[in-house]
């Protein structure tokens, strides 16, 4: 028999929301793919026409929540914004679109952004690293900066972001007001860089 679109799309909705509960209640190392078919309502083996791993469950929903946090953004934007500004509002946008999952991102975002796995655009986490870098480009670019970055400067990005995520994921203070102060300052450390790399003979090189 058949299988709609809308029924494809009713499964995977279904396997999304069984998975986030799971997370939640049982904790991301606990939650298992045969749980998540269960309470989906449908075989292991259907779970993983949908998606492979747990680690690409938990990249689905953060892409959904990310991909409406950008349109947000974007609608939002104030054109006299700074740099740091644009950057600022880009990044907790996205936080806040993340904040139902943050219970069980920071043990997940060990696997999906590990630093260790192979990079691939097929990889979940990879995948949602490559956009998201792609949006700060245009950002970039959109304030008189090379619409190409340097891999190093990426990479410093990269890595700040992810340093400033995972404290996001567990930090407690009133209105997480550490992650702010920790993006704030991270953000200034980029611009400062991108300052100093503007100023030299070739962008993103030592003059000679």
């Amino acid at each position: 028999m058949r299988i709609t679109a809308e029924a494809k799309s009713d499964t995977r909705r279904r396997i999304l929301h069984a998975a986030t509960s799971l997370f939640v209640s049982d904790g991301w190392r606990n939650a298992t793919t045969r749980g998540i078919a269960t309470a989906a309502g449908i075989a292991t083996g259907t779970l993983f026409n949908y998606f492979p791993t747990k680690e690409a469950i938990a990249a689905a929903l953060m892409t959904e929540a990310l991909e409406r946090a950008g349109e947000e953004f974007r609608a939002g934007r104030n054109e006299e914004n700074s740099l740091e500004g644009d950057l600022f509002s880009f990044i907790w946008s996205g936080l806040r679109s993340l904040r139902e999952f943050r219970k069980f991102l920071a043990p997940a975002s060990e696997t999906v952004f590990s630093p260790l796995a192979r990079q691939s655009p097929e990889s979940p986490g990879d995948a949602i690293r490559i956009d998201h870098l792609e949006l700060v480009g245009g950002i970039v670019a959109s304030h008189g900066f090379p619409a190409s970055l340097p891999a190093v400067t990426v990479q410093l990005y990269w890595t700040l972001y992810l340093g400033v995520f995972a404290y996001w994921a567990a930090d407690d203070s009133p209105g997480q007001e550490d992650t702010l102060a920790l993006l704030d300052q991270s953000l200034k450390l980029f611009v400062a860089f991108l300052g100093i790399d503007q100023g030299r003979g070739t962008y993103g090189r030592q003059s000679q």
